[in-house]
């Protein structure tokens, strides 16, 4: 499991929040049972105005990449404030204590079992005697840094810069190998930028930061929208994707994106499937971006952990 890091704004326990007791006491025991039940969580939170909620899981989304869909949603549902998380066990090795009386945040991780093969099967390749496959989930619970003291910690630098920096490059790369051509023209103004389907065009002129957002949301057009996606989905629901993945990358690396708004959930009318595959989609789409970004040399403390990563 990857150490990461988060920063909100929500300061106030909201609906969200307090819908946490109650979710818990029904312990949803299967993976889709517990993303279920964070999207209702979600869209009645929404429906009554408040987008703290997700404002958080979109931040998450950046922070946590390495976590699953579902875990990120429990993650952002029950401590949004978090910064760093980690197990006991990691933390421990970090030279950290978890502080006594502290309440863990409950993901899910994967129970795995071998399948072994009649005798006669297994004969016939001794590679596969023994197969490893899912069986299930468990409960198993992580903290955050501020429930923990000890050694002080290594700064994701790579992540923690407001400059757009050597991020850029790597996107263009990112581009590049995805057989993506790149062209700046004053012609498709008044907007910022456009996909074309293997081709995206940038209005010139505009700020590193700008520019770097903007050829996030048209690579997100690109890598959501130009197969069979786009008929199923409207306009608005393509380009609140593609801003919601903008969102989430320039928040991860510091830049100043703005805040995620309430009139998300009205684009798809309290429908929650429609909406959990959105956010998936999402969160898909921007840990991909975010991995072409990353530094060549992995933090220490992140690949420590590594081994301890859950479903």
């Amino acid at each position: 499991m990857n150490t990461a890091i988060v920063t909100t704004t929500a300061a106030t326990v909201s609906p969200f929040i307090q819908n946490l007791q109650q979710q818990q006491q029904q312990k949803p025991q299967t993976s889709k049972e517990a993303i279920a039940a964070n999207v209702k969580a979600l869209i009645e939170q929404l429906e009554e105005g408040h987008s703290e909620g997700l404002t958080a899981y979109l931040m998450a989304m950046g922070r946590f990449n390495n976590y699953s869909f579902g875990n990120i949603l429990e993650i952002a549902r029950q401590k949004p404030s978090a910064t760093r998380v980690a197990g006991m066990y990691a933390w421990n090795q970090l030279g950290r204590r978890v502080n006594k009386g502290e309440k863990g945040i409950r993901i899910l991780a994967p129970m795995t079992g071998i399948r072994r093969k009649k005798d006669d099967e297994a004969a016939k390749d001794v590679r596969t005697q023994n197969q490893s496959v899912l069986v299930g989930f468990r409960s198993v619970y992580v903290f955050d840094v501020s429930q923990t003291e000890g050694l002080e910690l290594p700064e994701l630098s790579s992540r923690v810069s407001g400059d757009v920096g050597e991020r850029m490059e790597r996107l263009l790369d990112f581009i590049a190998a995805q057989g993506i051509l790149l062209e700046y023209k004053e012609s498709i103004a008044p907007a910022l930028g456009m996909s074309y389907g293997g081709k995206i065009v940038l209005l010139p002129g505009q700020s590193p930061a700008e520019s770097f957002s903007t050829l996030v949301h048209e690579v997100a057009h690109e890598m959501l929208h130009k197969s069979e996606r786009r008929t199923a989905t409207t306009k608005v629901v393509r380009e609140t994707e593609a801003e919601a993945i903008a969102f989430v990358v320039g928040r991860t690396i510091g830049l100043d994106t703005g805040r995620a708004s309430a009139d998300y959930i009205h684009l798809y009318h309290g429908n929650a499937a429609l909406l959990t595959e959105s956010l998936e989609v999402i969160q898909k789409a921007s840990a991909v971006i975010l991995s072409a970004l990353e530094s060549p040399i992995k933090d220490d403390a992140a690949e420590s952990t590594e081994s301890e990563e859950v479903a």
